[in-house]
């Protein structure tokens, strides 16, 4: 089960679409679904989270909370709509793609693949790039 919320007043477009395409990148990736939470929020309610839990005072765009056992997927990922506007801006996409660009992230992350070395995000990049053109197939 896929679950989208907004802590703010974002409404996500085609959420039985974007179900599927979440649902196929699992299976691509070879895991199943139980769970995931996708919650929208703003920078502060983001920055909030971030300081609580993970003791980082930063903006981010994406904080996911991985519960995954045994190739099924569990988790919340939290995403502010506030930095996927101002990345979609500083990289001269669309607020959508950008959005399903981190939408996507969040989804590899449970996945196994991190951000953290060079090799990493090359890795990460590439991987969302894969889940932008199933979206767009």
């Amino acid at each position: 089960m896929i679950e989208f919320s907004s802590q703010n007043d974002f409404v996500l477009d085609n959420e039985d679409r974007v179900e599927k395409w979440l649902k196929g990148i699992a299976l691509k990736e070879s895991y199943g679904i139980d769970s995931l939470g996708y919650i929208f929020c703003s920078d502060d309610f983001l920055l909030d989270i971030n300081k609580r839990f993970l003791d980082h005072d930063t903006l981010t765009d994406i904080v996911t909370f991985d519960y995954t056992e045994d190739k099924i997927l569990n988790g919340e990922i939290y995403i502010s709509t506030d930095r996927v506007a101002d990345n979609a801006e500083q990289f001269k996409v669309s607020f959508n793609t950008e959005l399903l660009r981190v939408i996507s992230h969040g989804l590899l992350h449970m996945c196994g693949y991190g951000d953290k070395t060079d090799e990493e995000k090359k890795t990460m990049r590439a991987k969302e790039d894969e889940c932008l053109i199933l979206w767009n197939a």
